[in-house]
């Protein structure tokens, strides 16, 4: 058959074999050899934040630890029901002499453990953030971090410790007095002190827990600009920033009246007396109760420097925890690295 319009035997010859050509060219790569998959699309790097506002190095996640023939059963219940993510504030030059020390001892007992810098190290590891070292730089470095927090790790944990490098905490305690409140309700704890603030604001040295509102209520303001960079003096103005945002200012304290956040070093708390000259008096929301010893539902205390991390925590947990049955002392089981 001569194809339309081409009246010559000639041209209708080679018209066909072009037409046959094409038609078996489509057959043959697009049914018996077909197209190739376009590869897909790549993430980025491990180490790229796609929002730039950190760099991400692998997350240091922990399990609960326990001692052989323990009844863990009621520490393994809070560990999965109140799931706390510990930030560490560190600095490259803390992480072997401080930060390596919080690694082996208290922060095997988060949920999720994290340890924050102005440089990232991916063999520690610690999140490099952008922000400069420096006292003055703290309250960056604080924002910084909880909006890191809150971009990669917020369905990870309901409430987020901010503790520093040089703090020993026993969570078991925190779990202890955070199972009485839902991480729903902006709201959060610490050493509460009162100038400057209405509702007072929380210790930084002491260290501090956000539930999982207040951390999106702080990301947010700083978002819509609700709150700012105001002050050097992280504490402080992280305090000012709750106030306004109607995050409360929860209460630590024990049934006794006794704190269970501490600034100092635990000899100061366990055996010391503070002159009535002393700022501590002036700064402290609630009456200071001054007795032999502490609460037994310690929470922090700082720890002296160097950082004898094993000896202190041996003494901290011996304070602590047992009483209420809720876990083993907080460092039973760990050497102190060499």
């Amino acid at each position: 058959m001569m194809l339309p319009g081409l009246k010559s035997p000639w041209l209708a010859f080679h018209g066909g074999v072009f037409v046959g050509f094409a038609a078996t060219f489509y057959l043959l790569n697009g049914v018996l050899l077909p197209w190739p998959v376009p590869p897909a699309r790549q993430a980025p790097p491990a180490g790229e934040d796609p929002v730039g506002a950190a760099q991400r190095p692998g997350l240091f996640s922990v399990a609960q630890p326990r001692s052989a023939g323990e009844d863990s059963s009621v520490a393994d219940e809070l560990y999965r029901r109140v799931r706390i993510l510990c930030w560490v504030m560190t600095g490259p030059r803390n992480l072997e002499s401080k930060a390596r020390h919080v690694r082996a001892t208290w922060t095997r007992h988060c949920n999720v453990a994290l340890f924050m810098s102005s440089e990232r190290d991916e063999r520690f590891p610690a999140v490099g953030l952008p922000a400069k070292e420096g006292r003055d730089q703290l309250y960056w470095k604080t924002i910084r971090a909880f909006q890191y927090v809150h971009r990669h790790h917020l369905g990870q944990a309901d409430w987020f410790l901010k503790a520093d490098d040089d703090t020993f905490v026993v969570v078991a305690n925190l779990r202890w007095l955070l199972a009485n409140y839902t991480p729903e309700r902006p709201i959060y704890f610490g050493k509460r002190f009162k100038p400057f603030a209405k509702q007072g604001y929380m210790s930084g040295g002491a260290g501090y827990v956000l539930s999982k509102e207040a951390l999106r209520r702080f990301v947010a303001a700083f978002a819509s600009r609700a709150c700012t960079h105001t002050s050097a003096v992280e504490d402080l103005a992280l305090g000012q920033c709750m106030e306004k945002l109607g995050v409360e200012a929860g209460d630590s304290r024990d049934t006794r009246g006794r704190e269970t956040f501490h600034p100092f070093v635990p000899e100061s708390h366990l055996t010391e007396k503070f002159s009535k000259s002393f700022w501590y008096w002036n700064y402290c929301y609630y009456p200071i109760v001054e007795v032999r010893g502490t609460s037994r539902g310690l929470v922090t205390a700082a720890l002296p420097r160097p950082s004898p991390f094993c000896p202190a925590g041996t003494v901290l947990a011996g304070a602590s925890v047992t009483g209420h049955g809720a876990e083993p002392p907080a460092v039973a089981a760990v050497s102190c690295p060499r």
